[in-house]
């Protein structure tokens, strides 16, 4: 086998809590990791070159700090090479982990081309070093999220359809956890609670200040629906029974906004795609 082709599903925070602050200046959280059977499309073609080249879209960023290089490059050993190529759908600092998934589908697509037969934890332990969000797309499963997102469990999130809206304003995460009116204590609650209703994103009224536009997309989507935010934003989403009710809704977003229908899965489509078990 000489290449392969898989999604980088997107994901939505259901809710997200900030439960406190580590003294290394991470945020400690609960979440739920919702995938979505829509994201980007990576192909994946081995070669004996010793160099990991990737082809697609200006992603706005020096290839150094590219995650899916920096992915291949971390499992890569001598003489093994391959060429990537990105189609590349999920807004950048739109809160969909982008970036985390095609890390994530690199690790697991190049584990398998190239025969490395690096185990689900040590892919784990990989993905935890590119960033908080890598390890729940290796895990390939939606679930519930704790510590600063990588202690995970699986969750059964019954199924929904999600109207996802871009108002076209990308967020620094960085600045949004660095403001003082961000709620750092909100009271740790239970999967049964989440599932009760009980939860908010911490970050939505913070970001709806700074992001006015991202404030204009949640009051217009409170319209039809409840709105969230997804992580720290920028992209804005809402929960549906059918597809045809958020695709009717979808229609009427306004310009400049970009609107995208996905349904949600609970196991990512890359571990079907890439024949890996469950």
């Amino acid at each position: 086998m000489t290449t392969l082709t898989a999604m980088a599903p997107a994901k939505l925070n259901l809710f997200l809590h900030i439960t406190g602050r580590r003294k290394d200046g991470y945020h400690t959280l609960q979440t739920v990791f919702q995938l979505l059977d829509w994201g980007d499309t990576l192909q994946f073609e081995s070669n004996n070159s010793g160099e990991v080249t990737l082809e697609g879209p200006d992603l706005g960023f020096e290839t150094k700090d590219n995650l899916i290089l920096a992915a291949a490059r971390r499992i890569q050993q001598p003489g093994l090479g391959a060429h990537i190529r990105l189609q590349k759908c999920v807004p950048m600092g739109g809160g969909l982990g982008g970036g985390s998934s095609d890390a994530a589908t690199t690790l697991l697509a190049l584990n398998r081309l190239w025969d490395l037969q690096l185990t689900a934890t040590q892919l784990l332990d990989i993905g935890l070093e590119l960033g908080a969000d890598v390890p729940v797309f290796i895990a390939g499963y939606s679930a519930w999220a704790e510590g600063i997102g990588e202690v995970l469990t699986p969750v059964d999130l019954p199924p929904r359809w999600y109207l996802v809206i871009f108002p076209q304003t990308p967020v620094n995460t960085g600045e949004i956890f660095s403001q003082g009116q961000l709620t750092r204590d909100t009271p740790a609650i239970t999967i049964a609670a989440f599932f009760e209703g009980h939860s908010r994103n911490d970050c939505q009224d913070v970001v709806a200040r700074l992001y006015p536009e991202i404030g204009k997309a949640l009051k217009w989507l409170e319209n039809f629906a409840e709105p969230r935010l997804t992580g720290t934003g920028a992209c804005v989403f809402a929960a549906f029974d059918s597809q045809a009710e958020a695709e009717s809704i979808r229609d009427q977003v306004p310009a400049p906004w970009s609107a995208v229908v996905a349904q949600g899965v609970n196991r990512s489509p890359a571990l079907a795609q890439l024949a890996l078990p469950k």
